[in-house]
């Protein structure tokens, strides 16, 4: 198997977990019966993220890079806030 066949398979996977987010979304909001953006929908962004900014430092895409790069530091806040009140919660 090439290198290249590897990475591009990466991209396909990063890919998925991007799209999984907003299938996670619509079930849990589904089953609520009112739109929920559940923590798993950050993780799968952030997990998204990660691997299709390795996919697209290795096209050597700076459009892609740039929109990837992005997206981390808002997924990655969002999981912080999160993290931030659930520890300030009571237990």
């Amino acid at each position: 198997m090439s290198t290249e066949t590897i990475w591009i398979g990466g991209g396909f996977a990063g890919q998925l977990f991007f799209t999984s987010r907003f299938v996670v979304q619509w079930i849990v909001s589904e089953r609520r019966r009112e739109s929920v953006i559940p923590i798993a929908f950050w993780w799968f962004s952030l997990l998204g993220g990660v691997t299709l900014l390795s996919y697209a430092i290795w096209r050597r895409d700076p459009v892609f890079i740039m929109g990837q790069a992005t997206g981390l530091v808002f997924y990655a806040r969002n999981l912080w806030l999160i993290g931030r009140t659930r520890r300030a919660l009571p237990a």
